[in-house]
């Protein structure tokens, strides 16, 4: 008899303590801290799995996150996101009112371009985002890290101008601005100059809770591409080209989380074969279903600059500028001496504002 009820203690004990890691289990489960939701990745069978990962220091020059893992992402793009990536919310402010504060702009550059293309941008525009702004290029450059407050990020990407390259640079970028608490994430390249006040008043125009992909498309119709993965099936999609700049809210930059941070970014590049804006257009447009707002005051070089007005100027977000043989293609605006200013952007910013200490009074 004392045999039978020492058994039975036993087994009491034991069901307690199995009821009690259970209850735990499930505890766990349920109060999963929401700094673990940059940790959710593919599994070869397309549903998230958590990955171990130490904390992402912000900004610290490694080698990046987009050339790590590759070898474990899904070999399709049948994507099923989880609950706790698509439900996710940042503390984002309750009011729908957006200042530069809230934007996060980087830049992509290249070490060969430093000088030729960046003194007119840290001459005029940048002092008017110098907190929101940051370059991303391929090389150490004390000089301008030194100029731009430590703002120079070097992806350790290649120098060339191939698609693997753009993408490495763009999943650079992308998952910096994860890293950060902004709720705008804007793109531009080395060539641009930004109406920093114009682009805050548009996105002020835009709730960041929700789903948005601004930018203008390069070409008259939507991109048609074979697709390798989808029964050699013809699929089209929109694209903002990354030469005019484009902006994604955070809402949607966090379902594109489990597809494209920590590497993925440049995987997809690699599998369709297409460079980094392109790229950024089949994940939006292609894989999450959303669609691009066309912005036409986004301006690259593939246009005729010279057809803008001059008294329009200051409505527009962005402007560019290239050369073609001995024609430069820039801006019709009066200002410096076009061997002072051969990009225009000098006399374009003091149009804008003109109190700026370099401006003829």
């Amino acid at each position: 008899m004392r045999c039978y009820a020492r058994n039975f203690f036993r087994w009491i004990v034991a069901a307690v303590l199995i009821l009690c890691y259970t209850l735990l289990i499930l505890l766990w489960q349920v109060d999963v801290p929401r700094n673990q939701v940059s940790q959710w990745s593919q599994s070869k069978d397309g549903v998230a799995s958590v990955v171990n990962a130490k904390t992402r220091e912000f900004f610290q020059e490694r080698s990046p996150r987009s050339l790590q893992n590759l070898e474990h992402e899904n070999q399709n793009f049948i994507l099923r996101i989880p609950a706790q990536v698509t439900t996710a919310k940042d503390n984002l402010n309750t009011t729908l009112s957006t200042n530069l504060n809230d934007l996060f702009i980087s830049v992509k550059t290249t070490k060969n371009f430093h000088q030729s293309r960046l003194n007119v941008i840290l001459q005029t525009w940048f002092v008017l985002a110098r907190e929101q702004t940051y370059f991303f290029t391929d090389a150490d450059d004390a000089v301008y890290s030194s100029r731009t407050r430590g703002h120079f990020i070097n992806t350790n990407c290649s120098s060339s101008h191939n698609r693997k390259a753009l993408c490495c640079k763009m999943s650079v970028e992308f998952d910096a601005f994860l890293d950060s608490s902004k709720k705008w994430f804007c793109h531009f390249d080395d060539d641009n100059y930004v109406n920093v006040p114009r682009l805050v008043k548009l996105l002020q125009t835009y709730n960041p809770q929700e789903d948005w992909y601004l930018g203008k498309p390069s070409i008259r119709s939507p991109l048609e591409i074979i697709s390798r993965y989808d029964k050699q099936k013809n699929i089209s999609f929109w694209f903002a080209t990354g030469g005019a700049g484009f902006c994604i809210s955070r809402a949607l930059a966090l379902k594109m989380l489990p597809i494209a941070s920590g590497g993925k970014f440049i995987s997809i590049g690699e599998k369709i074969r297409l460079p980094d804006d392109v790229t950024m257009g089949y994940i939006i447009e292609h894989i999450l279903q959303k669609k691009l707002t066309v912005v036409d005051l986004f301006h690259s070089h593939f246009e005729p600059m010279k057809f803008l007005k001059q008294e329009s100027f200051v409505d527009q977000i962005s402007f560019s500028y290239s050369r073609f043989g001995h024609e430069m293609n820039v801006l019709k605006i009066d200002g410096f001496d076009e061997k002072v200013d051969p990009t225009r952007f000098l006399s374009l910013h003091c149009h804008l504002f003109p109190n700026f200490s370099f401006c003829p009074s």
